[in-house]
């Protein structure tokens, strides 16, 4: 019998009810009744205690407790017969008396012998947590003590009192900035770095570790601690491959790149060359450990095809998922934070310290911090909200929490509840910004330009305000910056300046958006990669989905993948993809208010597009975002007339425009202001065409590799403001027609490498405001025209050429010459 069936029945308690019966008849059995008694008074309290504790029992002791519950089952049965038994039946009641003095002598002895026995085995074990404890305390001590005493040496004996308090106050600082290194805070993350690097470091059985934990428990965070640790890097020579999954990762691509990685290979992302992989690698021996990170693991198939067994190649996984010891030797469940490390690292993020401000309401910060529970990304993120904020929005703040659903099952989902106070202080128009994040796919770098597109069609805000937004956002922890040297330029292009968002944030906003049936939301989201149209959406086909913007992530679709739907409101319709052929939704035709398209293919080729006669019926598009795909020759019968649009974007896209030379594109666009075009490698010459579009402002031809010239007539595009001709190597001159373009403000031809010149003509674009020039090593003079621009207030250039801008200082008032230094951006490969 169980213990724990023996306490659940309180058969204790009715044995000793029993045996205060059996004393007041005062039978044989009364003295061994009484001792008996006093002996269970003594048990229970002790057995309840063990009961309720909630530690789990070794096997010997489990199996002593169960021994002690049958001996007292059997007192009860006893005890049973004794009652029912006669007072005059002598010879029955001696024997039950003596039965009776055996169930006594058996319980003392185990009062008196394994129970103290356990006594001392708890004493022991907690001398020894305790001497492990006290020891790593002599530790921090000791260390502390070094730090002080080179501190101490350091001020070169000090003398007087004031000496000492600096040197203290000095050490503490130093302490501090250890534990908070810029914006990486590492509250309670040492005993999880130690624990991981044991597993990383001289353990050659543990090829395959992972770091497991809940959504925003900081398991990221320490996986980057652990690469940035010296003596890891050491071990592995600097050799360490930092990748994230996500839950729909183009396998093919992630496989590529780390057999580039042990190959020392390096293959381009948008090559269309993939090396086989083949199990003839796997006895392939590497010189050098290496350590392969796969961060943001969400599924065993893809999990199992990223492995690659090498001997010296260790693989680090980190995910919320907790996988098979089949697959990982050995795996660090990330802890939540204690009660002290958490108001640690939320003090950090409101009042840039590690304590609480003795000015500030303590009791009422701790009761904030205990609502967090504890994890990492809440305390971050609702820290950065009650920054500098007055204290009746900090007990709103707590009143809100206070109201959140209790922990449960699934910590995920309160987490989301938590994290959407956040969201709650923003303005409305900030809040439905962000809730539009959530309709791109996790763990994608997001331009900028894209986000301008959707914020000001469903918005209407421009470029400014919405850069004001996403540093609204980034300051709230709620976007990661991706920073370019030139962000927040007047005239830098958003394609430089991309965000990045925490997947629980971005599921907080999908939380946010699922609100109401599926027809009647704002927002129509596909969460995560499918095969085809979700069926909650089949479900409802026949009645109109009401949703403004409509984002969906699939593979290859054919015609027959589409249901017929209807979007009467659609404004925004976002397609991600991974294929190399890909069939545009026949829906389209159904979406009459429809203003920006946004089509991105995520996979390593270019895709063939397919049913683009669609496009023809949009009358209000006004936006136009294609990535990595193959734009076809443009004809009547493909495509009507877009009289609207005014913005097209096209990046990593294949461009069949040669023979478009006699295509008017201004009956085709003709309200186009602004033409991007961005790593079209292929693209050999600019077609004429395009300088009929008199309407243009801005036109960016950027990172094309083989562009070699520029339209004789580029001088008819009279209204254009802002030219990008960057990272354009093979490019020779400027047209000859620029003389005509004279409300130009902008004009970039930085890293344009065999550009011989600034045009003589250049002086005749008397608007001109800004030239980016630099790392064009080929220009070498100017020419005597720039004295002319009498606008020009900025010029930034190489230091070579540098001083003849500043000998025309005085010739230009209000021009500053900026020498700059040489930027190495490869970021777009790792998308």
């Amino acid at each position: 019998m169980a213990v724990t069936d023996f306490f659940a029945g309180e058969i204790a308690t009715e044995l000793l009810k029993m045996l205060i019966s059996i004393t007041r008849k005062a039978c044989f059995c009364k003295p061994s009744a009484e001792q008996l008694i006093l002996t269970i008074n003594e048990l229970l309290p002790i057995i309840t205690e063990i009961k309720y504790s909630g530690v789990e029992l070794t096997v010997v002791r489990q199996h002593q407790l169960d021994s002690i519950s049958r001996a007292l089952n059997e007192g009860h049965e006893l005890a049973g017969k004794v009652l029912n038994s006669s007072r005059w039946n002598v010879y029955k009641n001696l024997q039950l008396s003596r039965k009776m003095e055996k169930l006594e002598k058996k319980i003392s002895r185990f009062v008196q012998g394994p129970l103290q026995a356990h006594v001392l085995a708890d004493v022991h074990h907690v001398r020894f947590e305790t001497s492990e404890r006290f020891d790593r305390l002599d530790g921090s001590n000791r260390r502390l003590e070094q730090r002080l005493e080179s501190m101490l040496i350091g001020c070169g004996g000090g003398g007087g009192g004031g000496g000492g308090e600096w040197w203290l106050e000095e050490a503490v600082k130093v302490d501090e900035v250890e534990m908070f290194e810029g914006e990486l805070v590492k509250v309670g993350m040492e005993l999880g770095k130690r624990k991981v690097k044991d597993m990383v470091v001289d353990r050659d059985d543990l090829a395959v570790v992972g770091i497991n934990g809940i959504g925003g428990s900081g398991k990221t965070t320490l996986a980057r601690e652990v690469c940035r640790d010296d003596d890891v890097r050491s071990y592995y020579n600097h050799r360490i491959l930092f990748l994230t999954v996500s839950q729909s990762p183009n396998v093919e691509q992630l496989r590529q790149k780390i057999w580039g990685f042990l190959s020392e290979t390096k293959f381009n992302g948008c090559s269309d060359i993939v090396p086989q992989w083949t199990p003839g690698y796997n006895s392939w021996n590497t010189v050098t450990p290496i350590l392969v990170v796969l961060d943001d693991v969400w599924s065993l198939s893809v999990l199992e095809r990223l492995i690659f067994k090498v001997p010296g190649c260790k693989t680090l996984v980190v995910s919320r998922i907790k996988f098979s010891p089949s697959v990982m030797n050995a795996t660090y469940e990330v802890e939540l934070l204690m009660a002290e490390d958490a108001v640690s690292l939320f003090c950090h993020t409101v009042f840039g310290r590690t304590s609480i401000p003795p000015d500030k309401d303590e009791d009422l910060i701790k009761q904030v911090v205990e609502k967090c529970k504890g994890l990492p990304l809440a305390l971050k993120v609702i820290g950065a909200s009650l920054r500098d904020r007055p204290e009746k929005y900090w007990l709103g703040a707590k009143n809100r929490l206070s109201r959140a659903q209790p922990i449960d099952d699934s910590h995920e989902s309160e987490l989301l509840n938590r994290m959407r106070l956040s969201i709650d202080y923003l303005s409305e128009k900030v809040r439905d910004c962000f809730l539009d994040l959530g309709s791109f796919p996790e763990d994608k770098k997001i331009p900028l330009d894209v986000l301008v597109n959707v914020w000001n069609e469903l918005h209407d805000i421009d470029e400014e305000e919405a850069f004001a937004i996403l540093l609204e956002l980034s300051t709230k922890n709620l976007v990661t910056l991706v920073n370019d040297s030139r962000a927040g330029d007047k005239y830098g292009s958003y394609c430089d300046i991309s965000i990045s968002q925490h997947d629980v944030l971005r599921d907080l906003a999908i939380h946010m958006s699922n609100v109401g049936s599926v027809n009647q939301r704002k927002r129509l989201v596909m969460a995560r990669r499918e095969n085809g149209v979700p069926k909650e959406w089949e479900r409802d086909t026949e009645k109109p989905f009401l949703a403004r913007i409509v984002s969906v992530h699939t593979g290859e679709m054919r015609e027959m993948d589409w249901l017929q739907m209807a979007f009467p409101k659609a404004e925004v319709l976002i397609l991600n993809f991974d294929s190399t052929d890909y069939f545009l939704p026949p829906f389209i035709a159904n979406m009459p208010k429809l203003r920006a398209l946004v089509l991105i293919n995520y996979s390593t080729k270019t895709a063939e597009l397919h049913n683009l006669s669609v496009l023809g019926t949009l009358t209000n598009l006004r936006s136009l975002w294609f990535e990595k795909v193959t734009v076809p020759q443009l004809s009547k019968k493909t495509i009507l007339p877009l009289e609207n649009l005014r913005k097209i974007s096209l990046l990593l896209c294949k461009i069949n425009l040669q023979d478009e030379s006699e295509r008017d594109l201004s009956r085709l666009f003709p309200r186009l202001t602004e033409l991007t075009m961005d790593h079209c490698i292929e693209m050999t010459i600019l077609p004429s065409s395009i300088c009929q579009v008199k309407t243009l402002k801005s036109l960016s031809i950027t990172n094309c590799e083989s562009l070699e010239e520029l339209p004789f007539d580029f001088g008819k595009l009279l209204f254009l403001q802002i030219l990008r001709l960057n990272a354009c190597p093979k490019l020779k001159t400027l047209p000859v027609g620029i003389k005509n373009l004279v409300w130009l403000e902008h004009i970039d031809i930085s890293q344009c490498v065999n550009l011989h010149c600034l045009n003589e003509e250049i002086g005749d674009c008397l608007s001109l405001k800004e030239i980016d020039m630099h790392e064009c090593q080929q220009i070498r003079r100017l020419p005597k025209s720039v004295m002319g621009l009498r606008s020009l207030r900025r010029v930034v250039c190489d230091e070579e050429v540098s001083w003849q801008w500043k000998e025309l200082e005085p010739e230009l008032p209000g021009l500053f010459v900026q020498v700059a230094e040489q930027r190495f951006d490869l970021d777009w490969l790792t998308e």
